[in-house]
């Protein structure tokens, strides 16, 4: 016999639930659009600035690899599946996929700093959807990425100048 799943009390209406999940959701298709951009150009990158870039994107997918796990663990913890599957990255993320053509280098940062800026505007959107569901843990976790992605976005765009 098949028992019911058990009913989520958390102190975040269903409806609510649903509506942050889906806007985590995209947060993740996002982040994990920009771990794979990422992981990406750390292999492929070449020039005169291989070393400091080979370093700063190995830095930089690390760390967007946590970032998965945390927005798909409060997307768990909300009641909803988490999406897995490059189809369903693709549909979800704003970030525009690479191709096979190896940018250059100074191309690749700015395809980064477009990544990053867009992971922003995505959890920015979601912060008063999560704010307004009385759900604390999320505007958390929303913030910490908002800081985060200004701040590599910024250094990024310091390596573009001069």
């Amino acid at each position: 016999m098949k028992k019911e799943p058990m009913k989520i009390d958390i102190g975040i209406p269903e409806k609510s639930r649903k509506e942050i999940a889906k806007g985590l959701c995209h947060l993740l298709a996002d982040t994990y659009t920009l771990y794979l951009k990422t992981h990406y150009f750390h292999w492929n990158v070449t020039g005169p600035m291989f070393q400091t870039l080979h370093l700063m994107f190995e830095t930089q997918y690390n760390e967007l690899a946590l970032a998965v796990d945390l927005i798909a663990e409060r997307i768990r913890a909300l009641g909803v599946v988490a999406p897995g599957s490059y189809a369903a990255y693709s549909k979800l993320s704003s970030i525009e996929d690479s191709t096979d053509v190896v940018p250059n280098a100074q191309d690749m940062i700015r395809s980064l700093v477009l990544g990053q800026e867009a992971v922003v505007r995505t959890a920015r959107k979601l912060f008063a959807v999560a704010e307004k569901g009385g759900d604390e843990a999320t505007a958390d976790l929303l913030t910490q990425r908002i800081q985060l992605h200004e701040k590599t976005a910024w250094m990024l765009r310091s390596l573009l100048e001069g």
